[in-house]
Formats: C-alpha cells, structure tokens, sequence
C-alpha cells in the first residue's frame, strides 16, 4: 500500500510548537539553560541519558504557583526576580567551624562541585564507599544506575531540575552486613551572588547494614557577607535494603538572603528502618519535600523536625509517606517555632492502602508562636483504606503561657531567660534525637540565641 506523505509544515510554524511544547516558562527554560551548560561530570552514557531526560521533562514543565495545592502558601514570585547562574568559585573562608569531632569521614561540595581539599575521607571498614560520583571506582558504575534518579517522584519539577544540571554528587554506599560506628558528614556550601547550587546525594545501604551520616547545608562564606541571594535545589535519594538502617540528620542554614528547595527521597525495603532528624533555620524561603517508599512488610519509620524561623522567613515542610504494606511503625512529629512576621507551612500526607493491614502511624504538627503577627498554616492527613489498623494525627497551634512565665518568675528567674526556656524545652525534644553530641550542642545554642 501506498504511504501518504504528510502535508509539509512551514519552518515558523515548526519553530512555534517547539517552543509551545519545549519551553513553557521562559524563567524556567533560562535557569536550566545556565545549569546545563556548566556541567562537570565525566561523559558517560547513561548518565547523560538520565540528565537529557530530566532536561526534558524541565523544558515541559511550568514553576510551581500558589495555585497549586502543593504549593498554595508558598510563593515563589520572589525567586523568578532573580536570575540565577553557576558561580565557579574556590574562595571559603573557612571549614573549620563546620568540622564534627566525632566525625572521621567528611566529604565537601561548593556551589555543587566536589572539593577534594576541604574534605576528608579517613580509613573506613571495609565495604563501604564514601566518595563523589566524578571518582566512582570502576566496579561502582554498573550499579548506580540503577539507584540514581530512579526513586518516585523524580519527575517533580525541581527534581528534574537538579538531574539536568546535575554536576557531581555524594555517594555513599554500604555494602550487606556492614555496620559503620561513626556518622559521615556531608556540607554542602554555596557562595557568590545570584549563584545556584545543585547538591546531589546517593545513599545505598544494602542487607543488614547500618549507616549514620550528616547533611548540612550553609553559606560558604565566613562570616556572611552582605552578597546578594543565592539558590540551593538540593536532592538526596536513600535507598534501604531488607534489614538495613539508616540515621539521616538534615540541616539547613543557609543565609537570610537565600532560597533553599531539597528533595529527600526514601525507598525502604522490608524489615528495614530509617530516622530523619530535620533541622531548618535558614533561608529566606525554604523549603523541604521528604518522600518515604515502603516496598516491604514490617518496616520502621521515625521523623523528627524542628523549624526555626523569625523575621519575614518562609519555611515550608512536606511529607509524603506511602505505607503500602502490613505492620509498618511510622512516627512523625513536626516542631516549629516561630517570631515575628516569619510563617511556616506543614504538610504531612500518610497513605495507608487496603494492603497495609496491622499498620501503626502516629502525625502530629506542634506549632509555637511568639508572635502576634507570626503565621503558621498546618495540614497533617491521613488516608486509610485499610482496616485493620492504628493510625492517628493532629495539630496544635499555641504561643507561650502567661501563667508559665509568672510561675518560672516567682522561682527567681527574670521575664527574658523564662520565655528562652519554655522555647528550649520546646525545641529540645526534637534536638535530643541527634546522635552527634558537638551538633547537639551546637544548634541547642542557637536555640538559645533565637
């Protein structure tokens, strides 16, 4: 049979819907245009794959409004003032005052490039990797495809962002039965004005193992310099097999002048456990989007979050945890503090499909205010299909008590230290769950200060 040829379409016209199917946010189109083409990476084929396909998906896709529901009290208008572009720069002032004592392994990234002399990699147990993904031993390379960006969600907007522009990432990977005793410390740092950062992590740990590490992110510069915003989108993917443990503690202090966007994406395998211990204090907009897989019967989930915010900061928690199978454990509670004209947003969303029998899942969002003019906007969920199971969630929104205040006066203590131990008390519920004592220490004194 004869194939028709189609009619010929005139070149202004193709050059039309290209860009109506291509690039539909011209903001949008401009940041990836400036991420992609500072990438560093060594060309390999399946990573320039995932990166085309990511760029994609970017050139598709819109910024976020508050007509979103996901986004409804988070507005981005402020970001798209500001055109962002990769800043080369190897001027910090200082690491030291990020250094851990307890930590042995640490690995540094500035402005998303790995910086072999600010880290610091010492003798490990055998099996496991602590490295960046431009020095991956040779015998590493055909699993990680199989791990980076394939998590859910990698499809989300800022995501697909991060993976088009992708110019290294912190690996860690440990091998089956291994137990590392110290935590790994991962600081990611970002200087110079207007500069956008693309921090990326990978975490595998594989059956029986069990793994501690730290994610930090702050401003690179020592002490902070009056230098303009700068952007942080940072993704980090954890994958847990059968019978593994992961201790995750995020925290985020980046500057005032900042913009701050992370991804945390968790599969959990059956039997398997994971604590995320997320801290947020910085940025002028900031925003945490943590996503939890389970894939297995019986696992164990425990988050603990703790925002503090004061000024006109914006801090915006999401959470969305699928428990798609029986006798899973999840715990989540959710602390903000919050002054002046700050506002702060929780979000938490648990699944529990029919599938999911015997599953045990506590939400609750608590909320300080000290402020009349602070804001919080608070909406824990539940989804429950399921019927056999344990599953409860609730929000408080409270501000400090006269009555409180009054009675630690009349014990001697003055107005001012009352209402800083009432907030500490708050926060040190949360803060306690940190298994590194210097960082315990260190943001129990920034509560102090707040």
């Amino acid at each position: 049979m004869a194939q028709v040829s189609p009619s010929p379409i005139p070149n202004s016209n193709v050059a039309n819907l290209m860009s109506t199917l291509l690039d539909r946010d011209a903001y949008l189109t401009g940041l990836l245009n400036n991420v992609v083409e500072t990438q560093h990476l060594t060309s390999q084929h399946w990573l320039e794959e995932i990166k085309q396909r990511a760029a994609n998906w970017v050139r598709h896709s819109i910024l976020p409004t508050n007509r979103d529901e996901e986004w409804r009290f988070t507005d981005l208008s402020k970001l798209k003032q500001i055109n962002f572009h990769h800043v080369k720069t190897r001027l910090i002032a200082s690491v030291q005052t990020k250094i851990l004592p307890e930590v042995e392994s640490r690995l540094v990234f500035v402005n998303g490039v790995y910086a072999a002399e600010l880290s610091a990699v010492s003798t490990l147990p055998k099996g496991i990797l602590v490295t960046n993904l431009s020095d991956l031993p040779e015998e590493y390379t055909v699993k990680i495809p199989e791990y980076l960006a394939q998590a859910e969600g990698a499809l989300e907007v800022f995501t697909a962002l991060n993976t088009a522009g992708m110019q290294d990432a912190a690996i860690i990977w440990v091998s089956k039965n291994v137990i590392v005793e110290t935590p790994i410390h991962l600081v990611y740092l970002t200087a110079g004005e207007n500069a956008i950062s693309l921090p990326r992590c990978l975490v595998v740990a594989d059956t029986g193992s069990q793994v501690s590490f730290v994610e930090e992110y702050v401003t690179g510069r020592i002490p902070v310099p009056q230098e303009g915003s700068y952007f942080t989108n940072a993704v980090t993917e954890i994958w847990i097999s059968e019978n593994a443990s992961v201790n995750h503690t995020r925290v985020q202090k980046e500057s005032c002048e900042a913009f701050h966007v992370g991804k945390t994406a968790v599969t959990q395998a059956r039997y398997s456990r994971y604590t995320c211990n997320a801290i947020n204090s910085g940025a002028s907009l900031g925003r945490h989007n943590l996503e939890i897989l389970q894939t297995g019967e019986q696992t164990e989930t425990t988050l603990n979050g703790l925002t503090m915010i004061k000024g006109e900061q914006i801090a915006d928690m999401h959470s969305a945890i699928a428990l798609n199978h029986p006798y899973g454990v999840c715990k989540q509670l959710q602390k903000n503090i919050v002054g002046d004209k700050a506002h702060a947003i929780f979000n938490g969303k648990v699944f529990v499909p029919k599938p999911a029998q015997q599953t045990d899942a506590v939400q609750l969002n608590r909320n300080l205010l000290l402020s009349s003019k602070a804001r919080v906007d608070t909406k824990p969920q539940l989804e429950i299909t399921a019927d056999n199971v344990k599953c409860a969630h609730g929000a408080t929104v409270s501000q400090l008590e006269d009555d409180e205040i009054f009675y630690l006066q009349s014990r001697g203590i003055n107005e001012n230290d009352s209402r800083n131990l009432l907030i500490n008390a708050f926060a040190t519920e949360i803060i306690n769950n940190i298994p590194v004592t210097s960082l315990r220490d260190n943001l129990l004194n920034e509560v102090k200060q707040f």
